[in-house]
């Protein structure tokens, strides 16, 4: 049960700290700067992570695996990131921001889901897409 709910809570501890991040960054601070820093700290958390949890492991040797996800995943990234810093530069309330994102974006993978892996589309997932899309109206007050 633990290896089930472990990641989510993850997900959430880190997209709390990552959402306060972002609010936080200066506004006189060029944004792709500051992406140029986190990006580094995250290669070289990533490489440190990649040693410890995979002993005898060789780094080189998993990029034979690599497909085009990794590389479109680091543009979709950055959209994500300075989308953020834009978004609160603009007035975004960090407690509304992500809310209203998540809310879109719960929509849009349904639809996703659904055309491209074939998932079904339940009566509950329809009546969950109407509350996102009462929960966004209700948001946004």
């Amino acid at each position: 049960m633990f290896s089930y709910f472990w990641p989510i809570a993850l997900v959430v501890l880190s997209n709390t700290v990552y959402q306060v991040c972002s609010k936080s960054v200066p506004g006189d601070l060029n944004p792709f700067a500051s992406l140029t820093v986190t990006y580094l700290v995250g290669a070289v958390a990533s490489v440190i992570l990649y040693h410890v949890l995979y002993r005898g492991g060789s780094l080189v040797k998993e990029f034979g695996h690599l497909n085009w996800a990794p590389f479109v995943l680091g543009f979709v990234v950055v959209g994500l990131e300075v989308g953020f810093i834009f978004a609160y530069r603009a007035g975004w309330q960090v407690s509304a921001a992500a809310v209203v994102q998540s809310g879109f974006l719960a929509i849009s993978l349904l639809a996703v889901g659904t055309l491209f892996y074939h998932e079904p589309l339940t009566a509950s997932k329809v009546i969950g897409i109407a509350l996102c899309i009462i929960g966004l109206v209700f948001i946004n007050r």
